[in-house]
């Protein structure tokens, strides 16, 4: 739900429809600044948009995987032959059918394809079917006997360190211990705190699905909603015993992804029975087995403690914290890197001392979803920043202007920020925009009440709160990741082409790669190629990654086909190729002597050029956490508004505010979209979103016990400013857009929540009872 205010300008603010950003002119139709629709818009409205779900093929065969019920167990015997006699039944695999390494992980190989010996985690893949009907192969997968030897299960990650191993690479997935300053400073004031983060579910509207068809080279083909497709083909490959290029993955329709769906997941289990049946087969998986299939967010426990000067001004960050990576690695070492280097926020802080762990437990296996390890510190050192406030006795804003970083200060991993770093002015914008109006005390609006008509209390028991965060993210990968995407653009005629492995999840990157041909070459109609694994690679869609590299390297590879246009036209009228400019579809002189359409010079010719771009480099952190381990940085602040029963525990959230830091305005649509989007996935990680886990066996796996944000849950959310700082050393200047408001506003709303009812607020999700005020 969006309120009229987003289309306004306030002071300072940026239009987000209607004109083209900070110009009050009208938007352009195409190119950047234009809020060009989706091309497939149409077909997703319709319901005609082919997912992998929807996919057939002559002589299909269905899957399905037998999970494990035990979150420990040591496998005593797997018996197929019950499932493999079942009438429909065409084969059955185990750990015994792998061909090839037994093992993989995106970053560190130790999940088994199959379990083999042990079950580290409820859900754990042990075996897989294939059968002419989707019923015939649950029912034979449930025909499998194992004898499990069930083992006591390591649940709490505090006590991982001192358990028996659970895995031969033990418990310690990684350890940093960042110091940065004098570990003896201390300041006049200080403030602690203990804080828990619980386990959200990326809950993606489909659930997994894909097909497999076996090719006549005894390779494969996979063709499944894959966010990185060139790693997905490379694991499944090694556990194939094949070549990479053996393996094909085609990405079909992504049904929603906040950067996740970049686990191998049925991938390989599908191939195998693809190969050893020579049939195409085909899962798609019911909403338990979603939830048991992928990873989480990571739950996190934070210990702070706060020194400041009597001013407010802070002097040391002190805190531990502890990731709950669930039974493999899988991205938990980046998430605790993002984790320890963010553990002070956007604030100066001249010393810090943090120490941040992530452990192996029987819990379900954590991995990437939107600001991993950002957005569980930032719900903490916000949580302090409020706490010393009220120690001190000061307004929370104003503690904070007086904290904060702006471009040139150092991040307490030593790394300088040279991007553009506005927090001072997003956070005043915030501040200065006017509240929401207070809900009128009548039957029709009851609905405004939290809880709803039905639910709602005693309207004298409502209590409003204004609470305010700020956030920070890294874009693109971390400590020497490198990050590289490869496109080509080709021109036909009045037709662009573009082909480029960057997944569209949803994140707008077709649209992009169209405006950016627009813009750069004049053609109006642009054509994005279906992604598959025979293009160069492009990496995986998250992190801002696509808008940064895959759209420099559109831009590129557009530039080079703009020489090949306007260079021979330039040597005919005698002049460089620099001095011709290419706008509304007309190539002109500096001088109007020269004046043609790009139609025109286009007739007749077939151009095209392939590029390359490649950020630049980052290193690992060192062993006291120091180093410039990340190529840019993005920025937020939100002031969260919200009426609570304080009663009965209900939280309405009536709006959020939000300035945000975004380089520049590529699609104001699109960009309104993403924002609203993620401070309603942060909303849900505030109020509801939990997935409950009981001695490592997930409670209730389907979406009536894991409640999401409907539309009447979500809140009005204003886009009060956006900061149009162009970073150099980005592609457009653009920023990442969807992963900060997700990062920033749990803690807004746990800031509001404090503010209504004087309680702590120191875990998310937040339970009735935390806001419940004492009679």
């Amino acid at each position: 739900m969006t309120s009229d205010a987003v289309t306004a300008t306030p002071a300072g603010g940026v239009p987000l429809s209607g004109a083209a950003p900070g110009t009050g002119a009208e938007e352009p139709r195409t190119g950047l600044g234009a809020s060009l629709q989706h091309a497939d818009a149409p077909a997703k409205t319709q319901g005609t948009f082919p997912y992998a779900a929807d996919l057939w093929a002559e002589g299909l065969l269905w899957a399905a995987v037998l999970r494990s019920p035990h979150p420990h167990a040591r496998i005593v015997s797997i018996d197929t032959a019950p499932a493999a006699a079942m009438p429909g039944v065409r084969a059955v695999v185990t750990h015994e059918d792998v061909p090839g390494v037994a093992t993989h992980g995106r970053r560190v190989a130790d999940r088994p394809a199959f379990a083999r010996d042990v079950v580290r985690h409820h859900g754990e893949p042990i075996a897989a079917v294939a059968a002419d009907h989707p019923d015939t192969a649950r029912l034979a997968a449930a025909a499998i006997a194992v004898e499990y030897e069930v083992l006591e299960p390591v649940t709490d990650p505090e006590k991982a360190f001192e358990a028996e191993p659970i895995h031969p690479d033990g418990n310690l997935v990684r350890h940093i211990p960042l110091r940065f300053g004098d570990e003896a400073a201390t300041g006049e004031v200080i403030v602690e705190g203990l804080y828990r983060i619980g386990r959200q579910d990326p809950a993606p509207i489909g659930a997994e699905a894909a097909l497999a068809v076996p090719r006549t080279d005894g390779g494969v083909e996979i063709y499944t909603a894959s966010t990185d497709p060139h790693t997905d083909r490379d694991l499944t490959a090694a556990c194939l015993g094949l070549r990479p290029e053996q393996v094909k993955v085609v990405v079909t329709g992504v049904p929603g992804a906040t950067s996740d769906r970049e686990d191998l997941s049925v991938q390989f289990p599908l191939a195998l029975l693809a190969l050893r049946t020579g049939c195409p087969v085909k899962i798609a998986a019911n909403r338990e087995e979603s939830f048991l299939g992928h990873a989480h967010r990571h739950p996190t426990l934070l210990r702070y403690r706060h020194h400041a000067d009597a001013e407010g001004r802070l002097v040391k960050v002190e805190a531990q914290i502890l990731l709950d990576a669930g039974a493999y690695a899988d991205d938990s070492a980046d998430a605790l890197a993002a984790a320890v280097a963010f553990a002070a926020g956007p604030y100066v802080v001249p010393h810090a001392a943090v120490d941040g762990w992530a452990v192996r437990t029987n819990n379900p296996p954590s991995g990437h979803l939107r600001g991993e390890g950002a957005m569980q510190v930032c719900a903490a050192y916000e949580g302090q920043m409020d706490k010393l406030a009220a120690k001190l006795g000061m307004d929370p804003v104003e503690l904070r202007m007086r904290n904060v970083m702006a471009t040139g200060d150092l991040l307490p991993t030593g790394q300088t920020v040279t991007c553009p770093a506005p927090v001072a002015e997003l956070l005043r914008a915030v501040r200065e925009a006017p509240l929401p109006p207070l809900p009128k005390d009548s039957p029709e609006e009851e609905w405004l009440l939290p809880g709803g008509p039905e639910g709602a209390g005693d309207p004298g028991a409502v209590r409003r709160g204004v609470g305010y965060a700020l956030g920070m993210v890294h874009m693109l990968g971390a400590e020497g990741t490198d990050e590289v995407s490869t496109a080509t653009v080709k021109v036909s005629g009045p037709v662009a082409t573009v082909m480029c492995a960057a997944v569209e999840t949803g994140q707008g990157f077709s649209t992009l790669a169209r405006q950016i041909v627009q813009e750069v070459l004049g053609v109006e109609e642009v054509h994005v190629v279906a992604v598959d694994t025979d293009q160069p690679p492009a990496g995986p869609g998250a992190r801002g990654r696509h808008t940064w590299v895959s759209g420099g390297a559109v831009e590129r590879a557009a530039k080079m086909v703009r020489t090949q246009l306007l260079q021979p036209l330039a040597a005919k009228f005698g002049m460089s190729a620099e001095l011709l400019t290419i706008a509304d579809g007309r190539i002109t002189s500096y001088d109007g002597v020269l004046s043609t359409t790009v139609a025109e010079e286009l007739e007749g010719k077939e151009l095209w050029a392939t590029a390359q771009c490649r950020p630049h480099p980052t290193e690992p952190l060192d062993d006291t956490g120091q180093g410039d381990a990340f190529v840019g940085l993005a920025f937020a602040a939100i002031r969260a508004v919200v009426d609570v029963d304080v009663e009965l525990g209900a939280i309405r959230v009536v709006e959020m505010a939000v300035a945000q830091d975004v380089g520049r305005v590529l699609n104001p649509q699109q960009l309104r979209a993403r924002i609203e989007a993620g401070v309603t996935q942060g909303v849900g990680a505030a109020l509801t979103e939990h997935l409950r886990v009981s001695r490592g066996v997930v409670r209730h796996p389907d979406l009536t016990a894991y409640p999401l944000p409907t539309a009447l849950d979500a809140p009005d959310v204003r886009v009060v400013k956006l900061v149009e700082e162009r970073d150099v050393v980005a592609p457009f200047g653009a920023k990442s857009v969807s992963a900060v408001p997700v990062v920033v506003s749990p803690a807004a709303v746990a800031a509001a929540v404090r503010a209504a009812t004087g309680r702590p607020v120191n875990r998310l999700p937040i339970r009735p009872q935390a806001a419940v005020m004492a009679p």
